[in-house]
């Protein structure tokens, strides 16, 4: 009798364990791979495999623009010094806006097209307007900072996205933009969107100088 309810207990257990999997896909979606760096990429060097991995994010928190296979991008070369961990994205790689297509080959000398998701809404939010972006990033004590990550960008596209569903944002619009920026910016963005807690983009009036 005590081995048939332990197989019982341990059944419910179990469909209990399936079903919150279940609903946590449901809300963030089902895992994606992302090629990322497992050691900085000095800006210039051509990409090699041992410098490359495969980690797997909820496709909620997955850059809109990344890569799948690691093979993509041998023999590439950084357009900036690629710190490591940062995931591996067209802005980030020479030459990247001359292979794409959509906006990213609007891409002027010096710059990159950057693609993120924020908070923000998209009727506030339309291409050639400008924005300045809030981070928010988690401290090791459990508290949050928030800094202007990017002021002044121009906004070359933006188009709505799924609200947020959970944590602090949670019922707030967001919208996908991209944003026309330096290298260096762009790396800023690429470690904001894997590792913040909050990106949020806040729109400038018309006439506010730059």
């Amino acid at each position: 009798m005590l081995g048939g309810v332990a197989l019982l207990l341990g059944a419910l257990a179990a469909s209990e364990v399936a079903g919150r999997e279940a609903e946590i896909e449901q809300r963030v979606g089902s895992p994606v791979k992302v090629v990322v760096a497992i050691k900085p990429i000095p800006r210039g060097q051509a990409i090699e495999a041992a410098m490359l991995a495969l980690r797997e994010l909820p496709e909620k928190f997955a850059p809109e623009q990344s890569f799948a296979d690691a093979d993509q991008l041998i023999g590439a070369r950084a357009a900036v010094t690629i710190p490591a961990g940062a995931d591996l994205q067209p802005a980030l790689l020479q030459g990247a806006d001359a292979g794409a297509d959509g906006a990213l080959v609007a891409a002027r000398a010096n710059e990159r097209l950057a693609r993120v998701i924020v908070v923000g809404d998209a009727d506030e939010i339309t291409p050639g307007s400008r924005v300045d972006l809030l981070i928010t990033r988690d401290t090791a004590n459990g508290s949050a900072t928030t800094r202007v990550g990017l002021r002044d960008a121009e906004v070359v596209e933006a188009v709505p996205a799924s609200a947020v569903a959970e944590g602090s944002s949670a019922g707030l619009p967001r919208v996908a933009l991209t944003l026309r920026v330096s290298l260096e910016q762009a790396v800023l963005l690429a470690q904001a969107q894997s590792a913040a807690r909050e990106l949020r983009a806040l729109p400038r009036p018309p006439a506010a100088k730059r």
